[in-house]
């Protein structure tokens, strides 16, 4: 058995899959990409879109997070992360999809938005683990690259404020909802805190995130001074996160 998990290490949705894998305490190996370069070697395995995170099982191949889900939890279904009831099971299913279309891309726009304006923060987490040249690469070419992001992303000022909103609330209706009960869905986890947990990690900065993240003093002042509002809604997040994040 040989799993591949083809991803950029920075992605938030890679992080679902790279959660589920070791949660399942399944061994693989990562192929980091690098933004841009990608679309050739993803596009050759799918003969399609060229998104990530893609996961090649001896040759079958399933791209996109939720379908990776469903794959994993259907070839090794020990330690689901998909309840088996009905009901449940529909319930994160939504959550997922509902995370899925608004979480990732709002925490994605609002952080590419700031983050792009330092390219020497930005660069690092990029091109991480990838070969070292990628960050030179990066660096002399990155005025093109922050047109590029920013036009495929469609970010701006506008939409960076819109996804700040949807982000917050988001995560009022989670932590109200972590308040009451330990899970999203019935009384185990499941891929619902999983997903947003992982969408959410990149702004409690986990040390299991394989990318170099910026010291607090270097993180742009904008997304510092909103990190600081909204620690109390965030730490639920991070305790689900540091709770589940590894196999037991």
């Amino acid at each position: 058995m040989a799993l591949k998990l083809y991803q950029f290490a920075i992605s938030h949705y890679c992080e679902k899959i790279r959660w589920a894998l070791e949660f399942k305490g399944l061994n693989y190996e990562s192929v980091n990409l690098l933004p841009g370069q990608h679309v050739k070697t993803i596009r050759k395995l799918t003969g399609q879109a060229s998104s990530v995170p893609v996961l090649d099982h001896d040759g079958r191949i399933v791209q996109g997070s939720a379908g990776i889900l469903d794959y994993l939890d259907e070839i090794f279904p020990e330690r689901p992360l998909t309840p088996t009831d009905p009901d449940l099971r529909a319930q994160a299913l939504a959550w997922e999809r509902r995370l899925d279309d608004e979480a990732g891309p709002a925490i994605r726009c609002y952080s590419y938005h700031h983050f792009l304006q330092r390219p020497k923060i930005v660069v690092p987490m990029l091109a991480a683990g990838t070969p070292f040249y990628n960050r030179i690469l990066l660096s002399l070419a990155f005025s093109r690259v922050n047109e590029v992001m920013r036009k495929w992303m469609q970010i701006n000022d506008k939409t960076a404020d819109r996804s700040r909103q949807v982000m917050e609330t988001l995560l009022t209706e989670l932590a109200g909802i972590y308040r009451e009960q330990p899970f999203l869905v019935g009384d185990r986890f499941s891929r619902a805190d999983l997903t947003a947990a992982a969408l959410f990690a990149p702004l409690f900065l986990p040390p299991e995130y394989p990318v170099p993240w910026p010291k607090p003093a270097r993180i742009p002042k904008e997304i510092g001074a909103w990190l600081e509002q909204w620690q109390p809604q965030l730490q639920t997040l991070e305790t689900i996160y540091a709770n589940n994040r590894r196999a037991n």
